[in-house]
């Protein structure tokens, strides 16, 4: 089944691009992508560390130039 991402979803490929710095920043772009209810999905406390080891790790990665 292909739908639309679920809000968990799309914050996780958020975190792991490595782009975003604090999880505001990851609930700012899914606001702007139309997602609802942002802060409902990511109040757990296991999500935002989640969130937030991904987000380290992907920082973490040396950037490759072409």
């Amino acid at each position: 089944m292909n739908g639309p991402k679920s809000t968990i979803e799309r914050a996780f490929e958020i975190a792991r691009e490595g782009k975003a710095l604090r999880l505001e920043e990851i609930a700012r772009q899914l606001q702007r992508e139309g997602y609802a209810d942002v802060h409902g999905h990511l109040d757990g406390a296991k999500i935002r560390a989640q969130l937030m080891s991904l987000v380290q790790a992907a920082r973490a990665k040396p950037v490759v130039s072409d």
